[in-house]
């Protein structure tokens, strides 16, 4: 098998994921000026967020981190890998059609779990009939997943990596029809949910049939192959179910605040942009390479690849922490507030993701130090190490909720993601050379931090200049971007100069 390019198909996840970030912001800029912070915005995004928090249980967690690492190896090896795909994606469907229609069944009782504080409320009613129509996503986009590990395991990440465009355009074709036909917003983004999840199942499934892997579903059957998969998937299983609970901790909390989901939602939304592009672009294209090399014995390109993905991911992330620090306010107020959403939610949501930004390097080391185990078939101790972030995470957010509010269930979610950072770096220690970090690596990582504090100066510098401007409507889009601009300059300009990175080393990827 050709090998995979690791920055080159980072470089490749990472620009389509920013594209399909970027129109997520149009549509959560569309959803927060239509909605704002009221009832029917809160009742949607817990319907949403349901299907998406058990995706990344089902597909995201347990079964593409036990089902990529075995899928790259029988590839590597020459074995019948389309026969386990097809039997995986077989298997998967069955129990996500099961589990669909127990969830819509029970709808209710999800709900409550998610958000407790809608009881006795028009939200939970909302909630309930938005989760009965969004819930069928999941399994469309489960199977999406299964089919873009296939794709991501040969090599081949622009489809995969282009799919979530799709759900954000049609979602911006919702609104923008909503609007104009006089249908409700929510109801219409309701529909639009499992709408996308079936044009990102159909684009990919394409793909991979292109690739020489046609996964038409037969009856089930539990093959040796899979017996293996559920083994090493359970712990994964049971890790997903954690990370998730600490999902449903955050949301439990901010569901006592009137507006806080919303609030919470919108700053997910601005730090999410960085660690998609970068940690989900790391996470793609190092699990399979690392599984890859492993199999044939490349222990030295395996300890290279992971140590470039780490460096390359905080050469991006770090900075992208200090800016969303040092200037939530500017990037909240212009992206967001307007219509519903007004000046008092943007300093909530700015809060939040100043928090937030502090553990953005934390979020983006795991995905390149989970990948570490998971390619080795190991999923036991990343379950343990999330139950251990778990315990830190419930003992903040409803611990410093009565002192502090909802901020304390951000703070909560940024302090378990390092904890969870410190528990995957201790444990990989008895990895051997393949998980050290080499002497480039040590040297760089300082290098990166000082010229990340140096851009964050400039840009408060910069904010206390030009703050003025980003208050005035004709105004603000150019100043932010004059911000926005000048920060990105002045830190490749330092980072280069410094030793931090060398240009030309992304020049070089980028032509790859």
């Amino acid at each position: 098998m050709k090998p995979i390019r690791l920055v080159s198909g980072f470089l490749t996840v990472g620009v389509w994921t920013l594209l399909s970030r970027i129109l997520g912001f149009v549509r959560d800029i569309m959803i927060a000026a239509y909605l704002g912070t009221g009832p029917v915005a809160e009742a949607f995004l817990v319907a949403f967020s349901l299907p998406n928090m058990f995706r990344r249980f089902f597909a995201e967690g347990a079964f593409n981190m036990a089902f990529v690492p075995m899928f790259s190896k029988k590839l590597e090896g020459g074995e019948d890998a389309q026969t386990f795909a097809r039997d995986a994606f077989t298997g998967l469907a069955t129990i996500l059609i099961a589990f669909t229609l127990l969830a819509t069944v029970f709808m209710p009782f999800l709900v409550m779990a998610m958000a407790s504080g809608f009881l006795g409320d028009e939200r939970f009613d909302l909630a309930v009939d938005y989760g009965r129509i969004a819930f069928p996503y999941i399994l469309f986009i489960s199977l999406a997943a299964l089919l873009s590990g296939v794709l991501n395991a040969t090599g081949r990440f622009i489809a995969a990596a282009a799919a979530p465009v799709l759900l954000n355009l049609i979602f911006v074709v919702a609104i923008l029809l909503g609007n104009r036909l006089g249908w409700p917003i929510g109801d219409t983004l309701a529909w639009a949910v499992p709408l996308a999840g079936i044009a990102q199942l159909v684009l990919v499934w394409i793909a991979a049939s292109r690739a020489g892997f046609r996964l038409i579903p037969r009856r089930p059957r539990l093959t040796p192959d899979l017996k293996r998969l559920a083994v090493i998937a359970a712990p994964a299983a049971l890790a997903g179910g954690v990370v998730q609970i600490n999902l449903l901790v955050g949301r439990q909390v901010a569901s006592f605040f009137d507006g806080a989901i919303a609030w919470l939602s919108y700053a997910d939304r601005l730090y999410q942009l960085p660690l998609g592009v970068v940690g989900i672009a790391i996470g793609v294209v190092l699990l399979p390479d690392l599984s890859r090399r492993l199999r044939a014995g490349d222990l030295a390109g395996g300890r290279d690849a992971f140590n470039r993905a780490c460096e390359l991911s905080l050469a991006l992330t770090i900075p992208a922490a200090v800016a969303l620090m040092v200037i939530p306010l500017p990037l909240v107020t212009v992206l967001f507030q307007r219509g519903a959403f007004g000046a008092d939610d943007a300093a909530a949501t700015a809060l939040a993701v100043a928090v937030y930004g502090l553990g953005l390097p934390a979020f983006v080391m795991q995905k390149a130090l989970q990948p570490l185990f998971f390619a080795r078939e190991d999923t036991r101790r990343p379950f343990y190490y999330a139950l251990a972030s778990l315990v830190v995470n419930a003992v903040i957010a409803f611990g410093l909720s009565y002192y502090i509010g909802y901020i304390a269930a951000a703070l909560g979610t940024t302090l378990a993601g390092w904890a969870m950072v410190v528990l995957l770096w201790r444990g990989s220690r008895d990895m051997g050379e393949a998980a050290q970090f080499d002497t480039r690596f040590k040297r760089r990582i300082w290098r990166i931090i000082a010229v990340s504090l140096l851009m964050g100066v400039i840009l408060w510098a910069l904010t206390l200049l030009i703050g003025p401007f980003l208050m005035v409507p004709t105004w603000r889009y150019l100043a932010l971007a004059v911000l926005v601009l000048i920060g990105i300059t002045a830190y490749f300009t330092s980072g280069h100069l410094f030793g931090a990175f060398r240009l030309g080393e992304f020049k070089r990827a980028m032509r790859r």
